[in-house]
């Protein structure tokens, strides 16, 4: 499943698929392809596809941008009603009280939440080998990893097993896994997006940001998780409207190469 989220909405607006038929097209991905993947620690199946049929049974009072469209979250982030582990057999039935402020507003924008993705323990890691669950394959070669601590995320937006996704970023948790798995990745400025409620590395370094299939989706996913909250007194409310690109296209546009990425030594599926 390739859809991007601007897609999936033009399909579910244009009444051409329901919210639960998209959903249960990416929990059917996730049935074929997480045994070899392992992108998710637990999936909320059963919530999913319930949450999706009430959002078309009551399409008129939870409509909106992202209504009905599936999302995996990272699992250091807290979510009440389902556990947080942060890939760690410590919090292995850790049940929060209360959900990340981030993690709330897509809720309250109806997103279907499809899961929680696997991570490096208590996001001390670059590759995703580092949890204590089981260590998620790159969906280019399994054999090869996909970077983190973000890694699950990124795993389930390139596998197909979700149609994006929020990790978490310190030193390059997003942006690298976002890398190495061929999506996009965004780290937001510090401030910019609440950490209630995201399980701390490094409290002056964490935000949480966006993995998605299109720059447009980054865009789309961070408007609705940036701004001021009263439960985190370092985010600020940001004095312009995040804004979406117009198109996809990349005419007339100049891209820079440092002459680093092309230093020797450097394999031969990067330098390409």
């Amino acid at each position: 499943m390739r859809l991007k989220a601007r897609e999936a909405k033009r399909l579910l607006v244009d009444g051409e698929v329901s919210a639960a038929e998209l959903t249960k097209v990416y929990l059917d991905q996730i049935a074929a392809v997480e045994d070899r993947v392992h992108a998710f620690i637990r999936v909320t199946a059963d919530n999913a596809a319930k949450y999706s049929t009430k959002i078309d049974r009551e399409m008129q009072a939870m409509r909106g941008p992202l209504a009905g469209l599936p999302l995996a979250v990272k699992d250091n982030m807290v979510t009440e009603g389902v556990t947080t582990t942060c890939a760690s057999r410590i919090l292995h039935d850790y049940a929060p009280v209360y959900t990340a402020t981030a993690v709330r507003r897509l809720w309250d924008a109806h997103v279907v939440m499809l899961g929680k993705t696997n991570l490096d323990e208590f996001a001390m890691g670059s590759s995703t080998e580092n949890s204590s669950v089981q260590v998620t394959g790159n969906p280019w070669d399994l054999a090869t990893v996909p970077g983190g601590s973000s890694g699950g995320s990124a795993a389930a937006v390139a596998a197909g097993e979700a149609l994006w996704a929020l990790g978490s970023d310190t030193g390059g948790s997003i942006r690298q896994p976002a890398a190495l798995c061929g999506i996009v990745g965004m780290k937001p400025t510090y401030g910019a997006v609440s950490r209630y409620g995201l399980i701390a590395f490094a409290s002056s370094l964490d935000q949480i940001g966006p993995l998605t299939r299109s720059v447009y989706d980054c865009a789309l996913l961070l408007r609705h998780i940036v701004g001021k909250d009263h439960y985190d007194a370092t985010s600020v409310e940001l004095p312009f409207e995040v804004e979406l690109p117009e198109g996809d296209r990349l005419d007339g546009l100049t891209v820079g190469i440092p002459g680093e990425y092309l230093a020797p030594g450097i394999e031969p599926g990067v330098r390409a």
